[in-house]
């Protein structure tokens, strides 16, 4: 039961990814960001205010520097998703592991397994694969995003890291991540020229990318909290395989096989770099 919640998680990971892309024909990718921001700020607020739990904490600091990352980079993955395949932009996105692990070995100095820096290798070897061959000459800004999404995850899953070892409940992370959101897309949504009017398609999309997105979150949560992390690690994959169905069934979007082997690649090398990091207990939360 406890690996159905991180399926569910991916599930619905991808399909905020959907509604991204759908959305893109008609909202820019601030905006979107906002409305992720704001209907998840909604959504957790309630439950805070029903359960009178307290929002203030001792960590702001770190609360700040988590939201801001998660911010930059969710804005990177949502431009990703609206300018290249989706199953190419998720899977750029996911190499943020790869790039935790290097922070974890390189920054914070934890001890690493033999072998370890040759899987990240192959990795990175996996998104060379991954882009040269598939993406097209005007698509590689988007991949830029992509990948820039993934790097920068990084620094906000340390934060999560970090949060969780102070103590921190992840409904107040998540809601702090949300709240930071919702501020950094306003701009943009207040300058938006001309202004996007949202009808009856448009509220659900936008519903859609915010509910789907604060559902993921909570069933990740789940996962992590009541089953073993590198199962949870493992199937968090399973977004990608979502989100490659998605893309053929609804916009005919394939790969070239050396495109594939780079995904596989890059699966393959974040869930050995888990397994060969010290610690593997780690709990991170997503976009």
């Amino acid at each position: 039961m406890q690996s159905l919640w991180m399926v569910a998680a991916s599930l619905l990971f991808a399909c905020m990814g959907v509604c991204v892309k759908l959305g893109a024909a008609q909202f820019s990718a601030a905006e979107l960001v906002f409305w992720r921001g704001f209907i998840a700020t909604l959504l957790i607020g309630a439950y805070v205010v029903l359960r009178r739990l307290p929002l203030a904490t001792p960590h702001a600091r770190t609360h700040v520097v988590r939201g801001l990352s998660g911010f930059v980079s969710l804005v990177m993955y949502f431009y990703a998703i609206s300018m290249i395949p989706l199953a190419a932009a998720v899977t750029l996105n996911y190499t943020s592991p790869l790039f935790l692990a290097l922070l974890l070995a390189l920054w914070v100095k934890e001890p690493v397994r033999r072998g370890f820096y040759g899987v990240l290798a192959v990795g990175f070897v996996g998104v060379i694969l991954l882009l040269q061959p598939t993406l097209a000459r005007d698509q590689w800004l988007g991949a830029v995003f992509g990948l820039g999404s993934g790097i920068i995850s990084s620094v906000a899953y340390l934060n999560v890291r970090r949060l969780g070892e102070l103590g921190e409940p992840e409904w107040r992370t998540v809601f702090y991540f949300s709240a930071m959101a919702t501020l950094g897309g306003l701009p943009w949504l207040l300058a938006a020229s001309p202004f996007h009017a949202i009808d009856l398609r448009g509220w659900l999309l936008l519903l859609g990318v915010g509910g789907f997105g604060l559902l993921a979150q909570l069933c990740m949560t789940a996962a992590y909290k009541r089953g073993k992390t590198l199962t949870s690690a493992s199937l968090a994959y399973s977004t990608v395989v979502f989100s490659s169905a998605f893309g053929m069934l609804l916009w005919g979007e394939t790969l070239p096989w050396a495109g594939w082997a780079g995904v596989v690649m890059i699966v393959a090398s974040g869930l050995f770099a888990t397994v060969l990091s010290r610690r593997t207990d780690t709990e991170a939360v997503t976009d």
